[in-house]
């Protein structure tokens, strides 16, 4: 994992790269969400925060665009005729939620922790805002490939 400058360039980049696909507009960096992260993946415990924004995690990846490209592979699974949450693509359907607008993310490395929830290697998370995955509202956030 490079530098945090190299690290946030990688995010915004594959993430946009993602969204981009779905007809959704590019993310900024929020520093208010990467701060948030840090707190939570400096824990090094492989479970969702349960704060206000919308949050991906990843952990074991050699980079921040493996993390990324994990979450979006996840479209291979997505019903867009159904346009609903599932639990095998949350991640992605949260990559290019049309209406978030801000990302911020960590990278922690977690090697050598343990316990049953512990984050193997590098721990990537991302929040989201505002937050995606809201019940009702996916059809419209999540769109079919464009490109």
């Amino acid at each position: 994992y490079s530098d945090a400058n190299d690290f946030k360039k990688a995010v915004l980049n594959s993430t946009n790269t993602y969204r981009a696909q779905h007809n959704a507009s590019a993310l900024t960096w929020n520093n208010s969400l990467a701060t948030f992260a840090a707190k939570w993946g400096g824990a090094c415990v492989f479970e969702h925060s349960g704060g206000p924004s919308g949050e991906n995690l990843a952990s074991g990846y050699p980079n921040a665009t493996a993390s990324i490209e994990a979450w979006g592979n996840e479209r291979a699974h997505y019903d867009f005729g159904k346009a609903q949450f599932s639990e095998q693509t949350g991640h992605f359907t949260q990559l290019v939620w049309k209406a978030s607008t801000t990302v911020g993310c960590s990278r922690t490395d977690c090697s050598g922790k343990t316990g049953a929830k512990a984050a193997p290697g590098w721990f990537v998370v991302c929040e989201y805002y505002p937050p995606g995955n809201v019940i009702g509202a996916f059809k419209q956030n999540v769109q079919k490939q464009v490109k």
